[in-house]
């Protein structure tokens, strides 16, 4: 049985939680952490994944990816490209199909991986502290993605689940995955012909900023709006500070720090650390040791230095309010709830900024870092078939129409509008055509100019086949069943041609009928399916040749780096036994081995410990087991003669506190039958 997994894929950190022990259970990771860092490095021998990755990435910059989800399914000569590399340290290449790739060094070959392959080898990572944390079969699971994600990008997402050996159930909108975390745990929601409840949900993280809005009833949610600036977030604001220690260092300490990637990427991490501090501090220092050309650098800032630093920034917050509220036609008193979401909401002057463009207090009843990933794998149980949930609905909002088109070949409308703005998915329509043949069909954005900055207006493409059109007839009726899927992908679900069937039905009987009144029946014509058509489909997703062959080169990176772990591991046991060995013999067990052993045994801890050193620095898994058990042979002869004289004196102390007990007891029981005689 698989446990239901949800994650909540990061641009900075990613949050694990799965549904367990009658709850939704958050899953701390090796170093136990409630997050993990969204980050993917690459070293000499193997992958630095998580908090390898970020804890090795100053000293490894050229080769560490990080904001995953931000180049997924991004186009190279998309116009945001420049906005999203000034973000990178790592070379961002264009890869054959016109995506983005990251070239890297890894085991002293220059690579090239793409974005779809980086992102599996960090889902595979998460997936496996999961394992590790719940010693449970973890197969499926659902992924919270940002609202602005475009179905080719659900599309890649989806194939990093399915090469990291995942079952993606399905991709959900992350404002979405959080309104299911407060719809399941309210226990006050209105009823029946109630009004709504209305609860706009914002969330800002590291790299975007969403607004939705959400009605709830108890056991169901509806998005009715929602807005979003995708480039809006936490990374912003730990840039400006950057920059202005950069412009502070470059005039105080004749340093300038843009020259150097490792020193840039220090002063970053070291402002993430900073605007935190001042979330709950007025004044804060700033100092880092050795930044660059062996300069220590030190400075300070004020809470209020940095609310002028990031103004700019502020004047933004009231758009995709203004904008998801336009959505749902509603006006901001209208709403009863605010709740804020996303690590970046804890900096005071945002929140200011959000409560005022509300004109209300702000809530949090939800966790700020977790509410996402427990409302994925609530949605993911839901999906289980071995698992019993409550009952909770929830639909989502289509953010722009799509149209479906197809051949011309009678006369007839070409293309419909099939999915407008504004509606709710997952949702299903049928349609009716007149086909003489085999035919094409495509799905597209109806307004050429909604599709993303970038995006071709064209969605999916699908040949139908098995139109077979009876002798004499021009043409079949064909139904056609489309569906925006749970996971905001259009599809064709299902088509058939029909055929009108005449049948006999029984008329009723008038009121005044005999009791024997023979029945009487009328033909009527029946529309039924005659024939499944072949739907060969044309989406974003990767063939099945190209899955499978990047699910096997996965499983080869996995295999080695958990053969290096291993190996390290291995050579650290060796050089711990070496050492502890020699200390023993030094001392527990100087009295347990003669001359002879001592000398023989010290000069292989001795040729054992050069060679550690030396050939031995980089050596094999199987090299360090038999090294291992050389010196194991004899050590282990000696550390039993240890414990069995250990064991005699458990014994003999043992056996005295026995005796001692029963000469106690003698005592006792003589002194009883001496007092017993003296009362006779």
């Amino acid at each position: 049985m698989s446990t239901p997994f949800g994650l909540d894929f990061g641009n900075n950190n990613s949050v694990l939680a799965v549904a367990k022990n009658r709850g939704i259970d958050i899953v701390v990771n090796e170093v136990s952490n409630r997050a993990t860092p969204s980050v993917v490095g690459f070293g000499p021998k193997n992958r630095y994944l998580g908090e390898t990755g970020r804890n090795k990435q100053t000293s490894n910059i050229k080769n560490t990816v990080e904001n995953l989800k931000r180049i997924i399914g991004l186009n190279y000569k998309d116009t945001e490209f420049d906005q999203e590399a000034k973000h990178f340290s790592s070379k961002l290449v264009e890869l054959e199909d016109g995506k983005i790739g990251s070239e890297v060094r890894f085991a002293g070959k220059v690579e090239t991986f793409s974005a779809t392959q980086v992102a599996a080898m960090f889902i595979d990572k998460v997936k496996n502290t999961v394992i590790e944390d719940t010693k449970a079969s973890i197969k499926d699971v659902v992924i919270a993605v940002p609202v602005w994600y475009t179905e080719e990008q659900r599309y890649h997402i989806s194939d990093a689940a399915r090469i990291a050996g995942l079952n993606p159930v399905r991709i959900i909108n992350d404002v979405t995955a959080a309104a299911v975390s407060y719809g399941i745990f309210k226990t006050d929601l209105p009823e029946g012909e109630e009004k709504p409840r209305i609860v706009a949900f914002v969330d800002i993280g590291h790299s975007s900023y969403t607004c939705s809005v959400v009605s709830f009833k108890k056991g169901s949610a509806k998005v009715i709006g929602t807005a979003y600036d995708k480039h809006f977030g936490g990374r912003d604001f730990d840039r400006a500070i950057t920059e202005h220690f950069a412009d502070e260092f470059k005039s105080k300490f004749k340093i300038d720090i843009r020259e150097n990637p490792k020193a840039y990427n220090r002063v970053l991490t070291a402002s993430e650390k900073l605007k935190k501090v001042l979330s709950a501090n007025t004044a804060a220092p700033f100092s880092l040791e050795s930044v660059m050309n062996d300069v220590d650098v030190s400075s300070q800032m004020t809470r209020e230095e940095l609310e002028e630093l990031v103004k700019p920034l502020l004047t933004r917050v009231t758009e995709p309010i203004t904008k998801a509220l336009a959505q749902a036609q509603l006006t901001a008193e209208d709403v009863d709830f605010v709740e804020i979401i996303g690590g970046c909401t804890r900096i005071p002057t945002l929140k200011n900024s959000i409560s005022e463009a509300f004109g209300k207090e702000l809530s949090t009843t939800l966790n700020q870092d977790e509410a996402i990933a427990k409302g994925a794998a609530f949605v993911c149980a839901i999906h289980s078939p071995t698992l019993r949930v409550r009952p909770f609905k929830f639909e989502d909002i289509h953010p722009y129409s799509v149209s479906f088109s197809w051949d011309k070949q009678v006369e007839e409308e070409e293309s419909m509008e099939v999915f407008p703005a504004n509606s709710a998915y997952p949702s299903t329509k049928i349609i009716t055509l007149n086909r003489t043949g085999d035919f094409e069909m495509k799905a597209f954005f109806t307004n050429p100019s909604d599709a993303p900055a970038g995006v071709s207006p064209q969605i999916a493409s699908w040949k139908l086949s098995n139109v077979n059109v009876p002798e004499g007839e021009q043409s079949v009726p064909v139904k056609v069943v489309l569906r925006a899927d749970p996971s905001g992908l259009h599809i064709i679900e299902e088509a058939y041609t029909t055929e009108d069937i005449i049948v006999q039905e029984q008329l009723p009987l008038p009121e005044d009928a005999a009791e024997d009144a023979e029945p009487e029946f009328q033909d009527v014509t029946k529309t039924v399916k005659k024939d499944d058509l072949v739907i060969t489909a044309s989406t974003f997703a990767l063939s099945a040749d190209e899955l499978a062959k990047l699910t096997e080169k996965e499983a080869e990176l996995h295999a080695q780096d958990k053969l290096v772990a291993e190996t390290e591991d291995r050579k650290n046991t060796l050089e711990e036994y070496i050492y502890n060995l020699r200390s023993k013999l030094e001392e527990e067990y100087k009295d347990f081995a003669s001359d002879a052993e001592k000398s023989r045994l010290g000069d292989m801890l001795n040729k054992a410990e050069e060679w550690l050193y030396s050939d031995g620095e980089d050596s094999t898994k199987g090299k360090y087991i038999a090294k291992y058990e050389e010196l194991a042979m004899l050590g282990n002869m000696i550390r039993g003669r240890y414990l069995s004289k250990e064991e005699e004196k458990k014994q003999a102390l043992r056996a005295k506190s026995e005796s001692s007990k029963m000469a106690e007891l003698a005592e006792k029981l003589a002194a009883q039958r001496k007092a017993e005689a003296e009362k006779k």
